[in-house]
C-alpha cells in the first residue's frame, strides 16, 4: 500500500497498516494479531470498539450526524456537558465547552485565561507536551522535533523543572527555580497561568510531586494566577480514579480533556470555574465541528461505562499486574537495561537505561521492533525516547494483559 500521498513529516512508530481491533487486540492488513499496549496513545481506555460506544455511534448516526452548536444547539452536546461537568470531582460550579481535540482545548484555555486575567505570560514545565498547534508548541517542554524550523512561537512562555520522584527533581529544587524565574526573568504580576500535567505523558509517565502541587496551588491563589491541569492523557480512569489531580489534593481552575473522553472518536473539552468560562464575549468560544453529535453520543456511552467502581477495579488490577511483573524482573535481573518503573495507577512507564543511569534509547528502539515482531505494540516516551509507555485499555482481559507482559519479558531478555 503506497504512502506517497502522506506527508513525510508525520513520524510513524510502527510501520504496519491496521485493519480492525477488539478491546486490547488489533489485526493488520496481513491478518497478523497484536496485543495493543499503545491504545491509540491513551485514547482507548475502554478498548477498541467498545460495544456501548459502537451502539451509541450507530444510533446517533441515524438521527443527526452533524450540526454546528453555535448555529443551533443539539441535545447530545447539552446532555454531555451536563454529565461531564457533574463528572468533574471539584467543589465549585463547573461549566465548559467541547472541542475537537486536546490541543484545541489547550488553545481555548489560553484564550480564557487571557480574557479573565488581562495577562499573557504562561508558565509550563520541562518535559511537558500539550499539542502540536502553534501556541501549544511553545508550551511543550521539549524542542526536538516539535519546535524545530517553525520560527518564533506565541508567548511569552517560561518553563520550570517538573518535580517528581520519577525523575529525581525535588519539590525544593522546583520551588527554587520558580523563585529565580520571578526574580530574574519575569514579573509575577504578568503571569496569567501555570499549566501542568498531573502525570506527564510524553515526558515519560512522571507523577507530579504532591507537596509541589499543593505549594503551587497556594502560590497561584496568593498571586491571582490561574492553574490549568492538563488531564488529556491522565484522565478518564488511567490512574485508577476519574482524574489524576485528585491524588494531589488540589482543585485546578481549568481542566483540559481529550483522548479517552469519547472511546476513540475525536473530541476534547476545556472545563472549569464557571466565571472563567463565561468571561469572553459571545462568539469568543465555539467551532464548526466542536461537539459533533456523534462524538457526544460516544462520550455519553463512555461516561456510562466509567463508574467509579469500574475505574478503581480496572486501574488496581492492571496496576497490580504491572507492578508484580516488574518487581519479578528486577529480582531476576532480567536485563541490564531495565531501569525504574514510573507513573501511578495503570499509567506506567518502564525506563531503559545503561548501568550508569544514562538513557538507553537505542535499546528501546530495538525493543519496539522485537515486541512488534512478537505481536505486541509499545509506545516510546521520555525526553530521550527511552521510556516505554504502557497504555493498554483499562478493560484488557487479564489473560491478554499477561500475554502482553510475557512478550515484553521475552523481548527485554533479548536486548543487546
Amino acid at each position: 500500500m503506497s504512502r506517497e500521498s502522506i506527508s513525510q513529516s508525520i513520524s510513524i512508530v510502527h510501520p504496519i497498516s491496521l485493519s480492525h481491533g477488539k478491546n486490547a487486540e488489533v489485526w493488520d492488513t496481513t491478518g497478523k494479531r497484536y496485543i495493543d499496549f499503545v491504545g491509540g496513545i491513551g485514547v482507548l481506555n475502554l478498548g477498541h470498539c467498545h460495544p456501548g460506544v459502537v451502539e451509541a455511534i450507530r444510533e446517533q448516526a441515524t438521527r443527526l450526524t452533524h450540526y454546528a452548536f453555535n448555529a443551533a444547539p443539539h441535545a447530545p452536546y447539552i446532555e454531555l456537558m451536563d454529565r461531564l461537568c457533574a463528572f468533574i470531582p471539584v467543589d465549585y460550579a463547573v461549566s465548559g465547552m467541547l472541542t475537537n481535540s486536546g490541543a484545541e482545548a489547550a488553545e481555548n484555555a489560553l484564550k480564557i485565561v487571557r480574557g479573565a486575567t488581562g495577562r499573557t505570560a504562561v508558565i509550563a514545565f520541562d518535559g511537558a507536551f500539550h499539542g502540536r498547534t502553534l501556541a501549544t508548541l511553545n508550551l511543550n517542554g521539549k524542542v526536538a522535533p516539535y519546535k524545530q524550523k517553525v520560527g518564533v512561537l506565541p508567548g511569552p512562555v517560561y518553563h520550570l523543572p517538573y518535580p517528581s520522584a520519577d525523575n529525581d527533581v525535588t519539590c525544593a529544587e522546583a520551588l527554587k527555580a520558580m523563585d529565580r524565574l520571578f526574580s530574574v526573568e519575569i514579573d509575577v504580576n504578568d503571569v496569567a497561568c501555570f499549566i501542568i500535567e498531573p502525570v506527564q505523558g510524553e515526558g515519560g509517565f512522571l507523577a507530579l510531586d504532591i507537596e509541589f502541587a499543593q505549594a503551587l496551588r497556594r502560590f497561584c491563589d496568593a498571586k491571582n494566577i490561574l492553574l490549568i491541569a492538563d488531564e488529556i492523557q491522565s484522565g478518564f480512569g488511567r490512574t485508577g480514579q476519574r482524574f489524576a489531580f485528585s491524588r494531589l489534593g488540589i482543585e485546578p481552575d481549568l481542566i483540559l480533556l481529550g483522548k479517552s473522553i469519547a472511546g476513540g472518536v475525536p473530541l476534547g473539552a476545556v472545563v472549569g470555574r464557571k466565571a472563567l468560562l463565561d468571561n469572553l464575549p459571545k462568539g469568543g468560544l465555539g467551532g464548526t465541528y466542536s461537539g459533533n453529535p456523534i462524538a457526544c453520543a460516544a462520550a455519553l456511552a463512555t461516561l456510562d461505562a466509567m463508574t467509579d467502581e469500574h475505574l478503581q477495579t480496572w486501574g488496581s488490577q492492571q496496576e497490580a499486574a504491572i507492578v508484580r511483573r516488574y518487581a519479578a524482573w528486577r529480582e531476576q535481573q532480567l536485563s541490564p537495561y531495565l531501569g525504574r518503573l514510573t507513573g501511578v495507577g495503570a499509567m506506567r512507564g518502564i525506563e531503559l537505561a545503561h548501568a550508569d543511569g544514562t538513557p538507553a534509547p537505542q535499546q528501546l528502539t530495538q525493543l519496539l521492533s522485537l515486541a512488534r515482531d512478537a505481536g505486541l505494540l509499545l509506545m516510546p516516551s521520555g525526553k530521550s525516547r527511552h521510556i516505554i509507555r504502557l497504555l493498554a485499555p483499562l478493560t484488557t482481559e487479564p489473560t491478554v494483559l499477561e500475554q502482553g507482559l510475557d512478550i515484553l519479558e521475552d523481548c527485554l531478555k533479548q536486548l543487546a
